[in-house]
């Protein structure tokens, strides 16, 4: 069985060293083939880093890494080209000195690996020329330039304007060398986070295709990028199809569904309710590949990527931001709404999009303009921010008295004092992130817990509810149901009524049997039926629950 490349973004490490290698040369080979310099936008932990190094090893020929691959047999062995791979997450820019510092360290270093001698010993965008041109001068073959999160200098500094301006000069001055070194160039791949717009009163790039760095000035003499963001050819480019899951972890999915007690076909649907809806055209769709990963490593449904992957810039954004409701429900919007990244202006909707915390739906014109449904991809993502959403604006104490006193109402079945404590809970809760979906108030009442020292785990969502397992008890297991309904517009009451919600919720931990994975255990079922930012609640022993 074959490792799981965890952490690892080395394409010459995950071949030899036997990790799952999910085949991307199809998208490699069309890039190489039919174009020369390109853009690519997607969140932290999607394998940008992993393309970029196959990318090089392609380029410098070593054929046996691709043995088996869909390039193999479609890719001249016997061209190298000498190749400039340029990582900013390795780089020191804290401070627009330390910056230029990095950058002079990556070039000397650059340049003694190829035997160059630099006659410009201080200026980095006159070494940077000078290396592209001797590059080729010495091999009589033009260079492959690989730029990896180049907007991270912008991006990490985002609250600190006197650094990010400086950054931003410094990183304007690199990149201008590019164009002035077109005729020493056979390929440009950068990839980032954002697509950044102004930053400062800069000049319009021209040509751009789907034009995503409009007004910004750190590319504004490379107008022939092809930015493939929003390129349906290459929508898969990063991330897992589920015809990847399906062939090239069957090993791993047959032990998850063993710990799951689910067929094969339920731990599909669960990992694609989990992980997968991640599209950038609005049709094919692709698991988050950390995440999946993680989950495999792990035999266990979490939330891996919220941890490891969000920017400060969209903490910044959540900590500053008036009103939630325009990212946490479903928004149409045109496609120059998230073109752009604004320093001075900031878009929430750009930014989640971004990051990788909306994703497009559904791609439509409208008055011949073309327009994006944007959502939440998945339960990870929804559940996550929403988590983080909640923390943020309410302090909850976390005392053990308290903690204590919710163990005793539900070992005593106390409904009436449960709700009591849910309720409150639930009023403090500022209408600007409150939303109406069954999503948002089963991560209402998981942040309850936590916030009361609980240690909760999650179950997914079924499409006939929720079912969590809340907490373990040394005493007790607590499994939960939850049911939504809209209220009525004309009568101020649910849709639904509140007891056959609770009814309903009861009814289906009896059917489905969730209590049977505890057989050694007293479980108790907690129902919770919310109707805009009203609830009610049913606790019962499941003996008891059973006859309901």
């Amino acid at each position: 069985m074959k490792k799981l490349p965890i952490g690892i973004q080395t394409f010459r490490e995950i071949q030899e060293e036997n990790y799952v290698y999910i085949d991307k040369t199809k998208y490699i080979h069309k890039l190489a083939t039919e174009g020369k310099s390109y853009f690519l936008s997607r969140p932290r932990r999607f394998g940008k880093s992993l393309l970029l190094s196959t990318i090089e090893e392609l380029f410098n020929g070593n054929e046996k890494l691709f043995e088996g691959l869909y390039i193999y047999d479609k890719w001249d062995w016997e061209e190298t080209y000498p190749i400039i791979h340029l990582d900013f997450t390795k780089l020191n820019f804290n401070t627009p000195k330390n910056l230029e510092k990095s950058l002079n360290t990556f070039l000397t270093k650059l340049a003694k690996d190829n035997g160059i001698n630099l006659t410009n010993n201080e200026l980095y965008s006159f070494r940077f020329a000078e290396i592209i041109e001797e590059l080729y001068k010495k091999t009589n073959k033009r260079v492959v330039v690989l730029i990896d999160e180049y907007d991270k200098p912008i991006i990490d500094n985002i609250s600190e304007k006197e650094i990010l301006n400086g950054n931003q000069k410094i990183l304007r001055s690199f990149y201008n060398v590019l164009k002035g070194a077109d005729q020493y160039i056979k390929f440009i791949f950068i990839t980032g986070i954002s697509k950044l717009g102004k930053i400062g009163d800069f000049a319009e790039l021209e040509n751009l295709r789907f034009s995503k760095f409009a007004n910004m000035s750190l590319f504004s003499s490379l107008n022939s990028l092809d930015d493939i963001t929003l390129n349906r050819n290459f929508a898969c480019i990063c991330g897992y199809t589920h015809q990847d899951l399906r062939n090239n972890f069957k090993d791993y999915l047959s032990i998850l569904k063993g710990e799951e007690s689910l067929t094969e076909e339920e731990t599909i649907d669960k990992i694609n309710h989990w992980y997968d809806g991640y599209s950038w055209d609005g049709e094919n769709k692709v698991y988050n590949p950390f995440s999946t990963l993680k989950l495999f490593k792990e035999n266990e449904f979490s939330n891996y990527w919220f941890e490891t992957a969000t920017p400060e810039l969209l903490i910044n954004v959540l900590k500053t931001s008036n009103d939630y409701k325009e990212v946490l429900n479903p928004i149409t919007v045109k496609q120059s709404r998230f073109k752009t990244f604004d320093c001075d202006n900031i878009d929430p909707i750009s930014i989640f999009f971004q990051t990788g915390y909306l994703t497009i739906t559904e791609k439509m014109i409208i008055n011949e303009i073309i327009h994006y449904k944007l959502e939440f991809p998945n339960f990870e993502v929804e559940s996550s921010l929403l988590d983080h959403l909640i923390d943020l604006n309410i302090s909850e104490e976390r005392t053990i008295e308290r903690k204590e006193k919710i163990i005793s109402y539900i070992e005593q079945c106390d409904n009436e004092n449960f709700q009591k404590e849910m309720r409150a809970f639930l009023a403090r809760i500022p209408n600007r992130i409150h939303i109406e979906r069954e999503h948002y108030y089963q991560s209402i009442f998981l942040a309850w817990l936590y916030a009361l020292g609980f240690e909760t785990e999650g179950e997914m969502p079924t499409n006939i509810g929720f079912t969590d397992m809340i907490l373990k008890e040394e005493d007790f297991t607590v499994l939960a149901e939850f049911k939504f309904s809209k209220i009525n517009p004309k009568t101020d009451l649910p849709v639904t009524s509140y007891e056959k919600m609770l009814i309903d919720a009861i009814k289906q931990i009896k059917t489905r049997k969730y209590y049977e994975k505890y057989p050694d255990k007293k479980i108790i079922a907690i129902a919770v039926a919310f109707a805009g930012k009203q609830l009610q609640t049913q606790i019962k022993r499941i003996e008891d629950s059973l006859s309901y």
